[in-house]
């Protein structure tokens, strides 16, 4: 039996314990109670969430052996106080524990507990800057819906804590097994890790008109060069005015940006079809195979191959 205590504090956010049916159901597929979820606090007692309703926890005084701790978000960790004893407690547990992990901005308490200095780590987009600034010594990956770096995991918002359980529950008891757990709960798939937390379309929303229908050109577009002239072409503007117009207003050069909306449909082809690499690269303006490679390392930090062979895993979930 495999013991998964998760750790609780005042205000925290409910749906992060959501990942507790992932548990729940792996049990179910294996009749065997193989996973013992409990709630825990540093005092025990009820602990209120940020929708004000109380659950009821153990202390963590004597709790035993616990083989995965999983610590729990609140809405807004800059604003909630951290007592000395949550982080005291996570430090001595890295000695005793398999896996410690942080769901959503639950993974600020493990920054403050030093559990991710030098790691790589992720939390909530909206925070994830902060978590940097705030901790310098953390490789914050803020578009990672989870992140594993030995025995530490961290996971993006509160939804991808599902993902994270999930795969815990593969490294724990197989793809198959996670792959019926996942139909159980009705989740289309497990996400990989390596998926954005959000579209490169929607960072560059908001914007005017004549920057979103060059946008959204480019987006139609992608296997052509789209040159700057071109662009600025759609939307009536000398190719100066339109860069430092597009510059302005998106804070990024039109290449860059256009090369994320590459990267983005990229790595949906390589996710959603079987189409062989060299074609995608094609479809998506990349020069070649090789080209888009090396944009797939500097954005994502991993290769159109690695990507590609997590989807092959994730068929077998």
């Amino acid at each position: 039996m495999r013991r998964i205590g998760f750790l609780l504090s005042n205000d925290f956010q409910l749906m992060t314990l959501a990942s507790q049916c992932v548990f729940e159901y792996a049990n179910v597929v294996v009749s065997d109670c193989f996973y013992d979820v409990d709630n825990f606090s540093i005092e025990g007692g009820t602990v209120r969430t940020s929708l004000g309703m109380t659950v009821g926890t153990s202390s963590v005084q004597g709790c035993g052996e616990v083989h995965t701790w999983i610590v729990v978000g609140v809405n807004d960790p800059l604003a909630s106080r951290v007592s000395f004893r949550e982080p005291e407690f996570l430090r001595e547990e890295v000695g005793h524990a398999q896996r410690i992990a942080g769901v959503c901005t639950g993974a600020f308490l493990l920054a403050e507990a030093g559990l991710l200095a030098r790691r790589r780590a992720t939390t909530h987009w909206a925070f994830a800057r902060e978590m940097q600034r705030r901790f310098p010594d953390i490789l914050v990956e803020e578009d990672r819906i989870y992140v594993v770096d030995g025995a530490i995991w961290t996971s993006a918002g509160m939804t991808a804590g599902l993902d994270m359980a999930l795969a815990m529950v593969q490294m724990d008891l197989g793809a198959a097994v996670a792959r019926s757990v996942a139909r159980k709960l009705v989740m289309h798939q497990r996400r990989s890790g390596g998926q954005s937390q959000h579209s490169e379309m929607l960072d560059l929303a908001d914007k005017s008109d004549r920057i979103q229908k060059a946008l959204n050109y480019a987006r139609k577009n992608l296997s052509r060069p789209l040159t700057i002239e071109e662009l600025a072409e759609t939307v009536h503007l000398s190719p100066r005015q339109f860069s430092r117009v597009f510059t302005q207003e998106t804070g990024r050069s039109p290449a860059k940006a256009i090369e994320g909306l590459r990267l983005e449909a990229a790595r949906s082809m390589i996710e959603q079809t079987r189409h062989p690499l060299d074609v995608i690269a094609r479809e998506t303006g990349f020069t070649d195979r090789r080209h888009m490679r090396g944009a797939f390392i500097r954005g994502f930090g991993v290769t159109p191959q690695a990507v590609r062979r997590e989807m092959r895993d994730e068929e077998l979930v």
